[in-house]
């Protein structure tokens, strides 16, 4: 059989989106340079039966070639996306193809994704996928297939086969986050809750097989076990590898023997989501790990070992009121974080979040395409959806002001060059960014 593996890639829509073409070309230019897309079809890719033809396409809908031949589609969705994910599915149904619909949009909303698709997976795909594809050459394609289970670490497959040329090399060393906070999409596939580390001999050799020099980890943390992260750090000292990983603030802010290893192995930053600066906001939504407190002392540990730092924080919590902005924008000019991003509180469908507001009738819309962090679609508890809107776009302006790209920038010269070009380059893509862009298929 002839696979194609899909997955809708919004960068190219920018340029109908955005108020100044400039601005839209320039961060679709430094984007398609620096993006990790999802590595989870190269994963299916992996588990395919060697005598089928697998081809992955990461492209802008519109560019889709629905004249080329594929026996079976396979298309991931995530909620910003799946409007787009939706017109592809039904373009090539329309055309007598069959379509499957995955990922966590599919996996949180299944009885919608079914009114495009043949076939939805719910959950992880990488043991229902060959058996997919066996139903589906008999004959007897189901309609819904369900993981149950988690899948074993063992089985995650190595994907340094399947790297697409136009995007960054990417790697999955665990699985899963047990903290589970209220906003989070990890809370989408409950499976994902157990923590799964993959054996470090086979995350070593991924490593070692990848093109390049530089690559970034997929896992929710490399903080969760840290014992764990420590020994493939240790493993991987020597591989001449720079990458860039997702970590907790907790336990970056007094595990020093972690954050030693970590540049040793060629870490060159942590992107660390720090939330809120209102302790009250981070209770709101289960954030446990985070301590207000002890967020300079993270931020100076990690800087103290030559690793930049990437912060993101979220507006629009019910603990949230308005002098939050004012207060942030302090607190990232005082701790010298090296790459801030200001988001909008989004409740992603299947995340708890979601169905507390949805209950709470504080939904204001469903147009998925606008759950991007970039727009308001929910009623906040102490602010207008205007004022979160309004006052999350100027912080974010206020963030990558000339001025304070450049003092961020400079600053980061002491953590040393791969640091330095990473907050260059982070904080220029970042600048190009609009908030409220509206991008429909």
């Amino acid at each position: 059989m002839r696979i194609l593996l899909y997955s809708p890639l919004l960068l190219d829509q920018y340029l109908r989106g955005y108020n100044s073409k400039f601005k839209a070309l320039l961060h679709k230019v430094i984007m398609h340079g620096s993006y990790h897309k999802s590595i989870s079809l190269e994963m299916l890719a992996a588990v395919t039966p060697p005598e089928h033809e697998v081809v992955i396409w990461k492209s802008s809908y519109e560019k889709v070639n629905y004249d080329e031949f594929f026996d079976i589609v396979g298309i991931r969705t995530t909620t910003t996306d799946s409007l787009f994910s939706y017109k592809v599915a039904d373009e090539y149904r329309r055309r007598g193809v069959t379509v499957v619909l995955g990922g966590w949009h599919a996996s949180a909303m299944p009885m919608e994704a079914k009114q495009h698709a043949d076939s939805v997976v719910v959950g992880e795909g990488e043991e229902i996928w060959p058996r997919l594809l066996k139903d589906f050459q008999r004959g007897k394609l189901k309609s819904f297939y369900y993981q149950r289970k988690p899948v074993e670490p063992e089985k995650i497959p190595d994907v340094s086969s399947y790297h697409l040329k136009d995007f960054a090399p990417a790697i999955q060393a665990s699985r899963g986050c047990p903290y589970q906070c209220e906003f989070c999409s990890e809370t989408i596939v409950n499976s994902k809750k157990i923590f799964r580390p993959r054996p470090i001999e086979k995350v070593v050799k991924e490593i070692k097989a990848m093109p390049g020099s530089t690559f970034i980890f997929h896992d929710a943390s490399l903080t969760i076990n840290p014992e764990y992260t420590k020994n493939l750090f240790r493993a991987i000292i020597g591989l001449n590898k720079h990458f860039f990983c997702n970590g907790n603030a907790d336990v970056l802010g007094k595990d020093e023997e972690l954050l030693e290893l970590a540049k040793e192995a060629g870490c060159v930053g942590w992107l660390i989501g720090f939330e809120s600066i209102s302790q009250e906001s981070l209770k709101s939504v289960s954030k446990k790990t985070n301590k207000v407190e002890d967020y300079i002392k993270t931020v100076d540990k990690i800087h103290e070992y030559g690793m930049m730092i990437s912060g993101s924080f979220v507006f629009g919590f019910d603990g949230d009121t308005i002098d939050v902005f004012d207060r942030t924008k302090e607190f990232v000019d005082n701790s010298g974080i090296d790459m801030p991003d200001a988001m909008i509180l989004t409740p992603f469908p299947g995340t708890p979040l979601f169905y507390r507001l949805e209950k709470e009738n504080r939904i204001l819309t469903k147009d998925w395409s606008k759950y991007d962090h970039r727009h308001v679609v929910f009623r906040p508890k102490n602010m207008t959806p205007d004022e979160l809107l309004e006052n999350t776009q100027k912080l974010y302006d206020d963030f990558f002001s000339k001025k304070d790209v450049i003092k961020r920038t400079l600053k980061s010269i002491r953590l040393g060059y791969n640091p330095f070009i990473s907050t260059l380059f982070q904080n220029i893509t970042m600048s190009t960014m609009e908030m409220n862009v509206e991008i429909k298929p």
